[in-house]
């Protein structure tokens, strides 16, 4: 009976190379082991890349040997992960930085009054800051994680995000408030693309990429706004979250549609055929190609002006309906929260 080839894998960990050396059956349990006592990275917050793949983790990883996996002769191998010694670091600086922003939001909620003196005859009036609700109902703080690569950048667009003419039109008309818009670590949250804390306490988007070289599109992370800011009523992912989710899609939709027009109507206006949709999923849809769709030329020209729309508008909600249940999926509030 011979005796198996062994694996010569190197995993690159911060700059620096691990050459292992692992029989093809060793599971991906073991090497994780090994890789923590190089790296003192527990298995639970690794994340090894490789060929465009990632290897499974966790629960999923299970008895999966090394060729199950993917894992071949003389590969290489790019794992993320964070040390025990900066993870007890920056948990301290976490507990500071929550302490800090809980002050700030206790601050913020509380109405400072400001006095209006009349210049003329009449009684004194008084006006609570919070009665705008431009201030009341918004982003009370933003924060990127200063221990991820480009701190500043993740910043801006949480900036942009808070102040997105749609998302600030959404939040005064559902009068939705937040504490805090943070991020979330790819490799601390894999699973997850947002999570909502405490039915609006605090929002938390995924911003980057897997590898963490650059930033997930603007319009992707918008859209998992919309799906967190929808649990500031709703818990759970049922209908009612649903019909509330497309409903605040359809009107970033109509906003900036209106907005690029010039217009002041956000729904339909003349000369627009008036349209009842059957549902808000296909409202929403029926926002995204509002005016007029781009048919494309994947549509056949023998159709007629009405099956070319209906086609369109089949195609558009079949896309949200996959985009959605994607954020479905990679939501933690549901599963981490209750209400």
């Amino acid at each position: 009976m011979t005796t198996p080839t062994p694996i010569s894998l190197t995993v690159n960990f911060q700059g620096k190379p691990h050459l292992l050396s692992l029989l093809p059956d060793t599971t991906l349990a073991a090497l994780q082991s090994r890789l923590e006592e190089r790296t003192e990275v527990p298995p639970a917050l690794q994340k090894l890349l490789y060929k465009g793949k990632k290897a499974p983790s966790g629960s999923d990883a299970g008895e999966m040997t090394l060729v199950q996996a993917g894992l071949k002769d003389g590969m290489k191998v790019q794992m993320l992960g964070t040390t025990t010694s900066d993870l007890d670091g920056m948990k301290a600086v976490e507990n500071e930085n929550q302490r800090r922003e809980r002050i700030m939001r206790e601050r913020a909620l509380k109405a400072p009054v400001k006095v209006l003196r009349s210049t003329g005859p009449g009684p004194i009036s008084s006006l609570s800051s919070s009665s705008s609700p431009a201030l009341q109902y918004r982003f009370h703080d933003l924060k990127a994680l200063p221990h991820l690569p480009n701190p500043t950048e993740a910043l801006a667009l949480l900036r942009k995000l808070s102040e997105d003419p749609a998302i600030k039109h959404v939040m005064q008309n559902h009068k939705f408030t937040v504490g805090l818009l943070t991020e979330l670590a790819p490799h601390e949250h894999p699973e997850l693309l947002g999570l909502n804390e405490n039915a609006g306490q605090a929002i938390k988007l995924r911003l980057r990429t897997d590898r963490y070289d650059g930033f997930r599109t603007y319009n992707e992370v918008r859209r998992v706004l919309c799906h967190e800011l929808t649990h500031n009523v709703w818990g759970d992912h049922d209908e009612n979250f649903k019909s509330l989710n497309s409903k605040l899609n359809r009107e970033v939709a109509e906003f900036e549609k209106s907005t690029k027009e010039g217009t002041h109507h956000l729904y339909g206006g003349p000369g627009y055929d008036v349209y009842q949709p059957s549902s808000e999923l296909e409202a929403e849809a029926q926002a995204y190609i509002l005016g007029g769709p781009s048919l494309g030329s994947t549509l056949s020209t023998d159709d007629s002006p009405e099956e070319r729309r209906r086609r369109v508008l089949e195609a558009t909600m079949n896309r949200l309906r996959r985009e959605e249940e994607e954020i479905d999926h990679s939501c933690g509030t549901g599963r981490s929260t209750s209400r």
